[in-house]
């Protein structure tokens, strides 16, 4: 199915402009901002077009709960699950169907960006089924069939990063699929990632493959760090723990310290000969994606996560609210990686605090599992009962 499309009158802005619009500014840093968000009438209406005319989103990405709610609380997919309904199709089906249409849209929308930056930007992401996070043949599986069904260059196939989805990960790498990887909590977890992005191109250039057109990020997972922290201080500061002034000092420093040590890895990784080989091969870095970076407590700015972590070679993927605020109040300066020993001892006062991070990683990485699998079986309710009723079925 081909989506409707306004065509955009936006023009690109004039370099002038830059300075003053602060997503522009993040790119002339080295940041790519890309929006967390699809719904068919932002593809439909000529607004996605508009936002990469104007040049604020390089990318976007999408996941379950993103299109749960897209098809939950709008009407604007009734006539495509009436079609596909009266097809006979499951709710799987109906649903990768709608899925693979948006995504193939949004990739073209963002064409233009692909091939403008020589494939370096220009991405839309489209997640593998959550109930398969434990499955690495499913997986691979899955991905191959997202790949080949949406057909575009510019696709990013979404597989987390799980023990079995770094399997996968590795064989899409070696077979030139373009990788995001999700729902990384922990630095060694991130190590793992960035090992198996390096042994798929390895796989692939020893097979004769092109490294060129291969791209992956690593989409490190930012703000659900500091709701788990802050609520292991604020027991702490409850029960009457002494140097209770340094607990509150830790509070909202522990997403952001683990960024940015997830950051100081990356730079070492492809900043080593070891990639230096792939790289005149045309291979890529795989860059870290910050993602979860909207603020979920109110005391802190919105742009709190956004500010802190502006570094070269990363890319930001905002929700709609946290883009917007950004785009009107933003104060783009490169401030990742600036005090490093600073993160490192925030990592340390909290294990003086007694909070074990990696227990608390690791416990954040099977949550965030667990909930994308919950809102995949949410999102097929919601195809089911939203399709049966525009089919008229009892």
């Amino acid at each position: 199915m081909t989506l409707p499309r306004t065509t955009p009158t936006t023009p690109h802005p004039a370099p002038a402009a830059i300075a003053a619009h602060p997503l522009l500014a993040l790119q002339r840093l080295g940041q790519s901002p890309w929006l967390d968000h699809i719904r068919r009438d932002l593809l439909t209406s000529g607004a996605l077009d508009r936002m990469i005319a104007a040049g604020e989103i390089t990318g976007l990405t999408s996941n379950p709960t993103i299109f749960e709610q897209a098809i939950a609380k709008s009407d604007v997919y009734d006539e495509a699950l009436a079609e596909l309904a009266a097809r006979g199709l499951e709710a799987p089906a109906i649903f990768e169907a709608l899925a693979i249409d948006d995504v193939r849209a949004a990739a073209d929308a963002f064409l233009p960006v692909y091939r403008r930056t020589g494939g370096d930007d220009g991405y839309v992401s489209l997640e593998v089924a959550p109930d398969l996070a434990h499955d690495a043949v499913g997986t691979l599986d899955a991905a191959r069939r997202l790949w080949r069904a949406v057909d575009r260059p510019n696709l990013m196939v979404k597989i987390p990063a799980t023990a079995a989805g770094l399997t996968a990960v590795e064989a899409a790498i070696a077979e030139g699929m373009n990788v995001n990887v999700t729902l990384i909590f922990s630095i060694e977890r991130h190590r793992q990632v960035m090992d198996a992005y390096l042994a798929g191109l390895r796989r692939r250039a020893a097979a004769g493959g092109a490294l060129a057109h291969v791209a992956s990020v690593a989409s490190f997972f930012v703000s659900r760090v500091d709701v788990a922290v802050d609520a292991l201080l604020d027991e702490r500061l409850a029960s009457g723990w002494h140097h209770s002034a340094a607990l509150r000092a830790l509070r909202g420093r522990a997403a952001i310290a683990n960024a940015t040590l997830a950051y100081e890895a990356f730079q070492r990784t492809f900043g080593h000969e070891d990639f230096k080989e792939l790289a005149a091969r045309g291979a890529r870095p795989q860059r870290p994606l910050w993602a979860s970076t909207s603020v979920k407590d109110p005391r802190y700015p919105d742009g709190y996560y956004v500010e802190a972590l502006i570094g070269a070679d990363t890319v930001d993927t905002m929700p709609p609210a946290t883009l917007a605020a950004y785009r009107e109040h933003g104060d783009p300066l490169p401030r990742l990686g600036r005090d490093v020993d600073g993160e490192r001892a925030v990592i340390d006062g909290l294990q003086t605090a007694g909070i074990d991070l990696d227990a608390v990683l690791v416990r954040l990485e099977a949550a965030g599992v667990a909930s994308f699998a919950a809102s995949y079986a949410s999102l097929l309710d919601v195809v089911a009962q939203r399709a049966a009723g525009v089919a008229g079925r009892p």
